[in-house]
């Protein structure tokens, strides 16, 4: 039997189409989208002890005691934030700065808090003669003292003396 040619146009199609190069338009389209993120302002505070001494001799002992504490403040970058101090769970009262004391049963002894190391202004919530501090976050951990005094020794019995003061960060 005698072979038969294909006609060249009609080979061309039969080879495009096994090998899937059919002349096909091609397009294109494009899109966009977006993407957000919404950073909310933040701020923590922690504090440290502050111990005006562990073994006081109250016959012997150099008046006034001065000690410090440190706040933490790590507040989110650019934000800015108050710290105020209450007058203690011994102070009898939000506002009595004047009257911070701690506490040894029945006994006290009157202590203050400072913002400066001169011991002049006194910390607290702005209200009854009281300061308050402002700053700005940095996204990294922010050191505060707090400056503290003892002025007297004075009806002091034997014994742990102890008060808790509130920090508050408004932010």
């Amino acid at each position: 039997m005698p072979r038969r040619l294909l006609h060249p146009a009609r080979a061309l199609a039969v080879v495009a189409l096994a090998t899937g190069l059919a002349t096909a338009q091609a397009g294109s389209a494009t899109a966009s989208f977006q993407v957000n993120a919404t950073v909310l302002g933040a701020c923590t505070v922690a504090g440290s002890l502050m111990n005006f001494g562990s073994a006081i001799d109250p016959i012997a002992a150099a008046l006034p005691l001065d000690a410090t504490a440190t706040l933490t403040v790590v507040c989110t970058n650019t934000t800015a934030y108050t710290l105020a101090l209450d007058a203690g769970t011994n102070a009898g009262g939000a506002a009595n700065f004047g009257t911070r004391s701690v506490r040894n049963g029945a006994s006290t002894l009157g202590y203050q808090l400072y913002l400066n190391a001169g011991r002049t202004t006194v910390w607290g919530d702005g209200t009854g003669g009281s300061s308050t501090v402002a700053g700005t976050g940095t996204g990294a951990s922010q050191l505060v003292t707090v400056y503290g005094r003892l002025p007297s020794l004075t009806s002091a019995i034997p014994g742990l003396y102890a008060d808790t003061v509130t920090v508050t960060i408004t932010y």
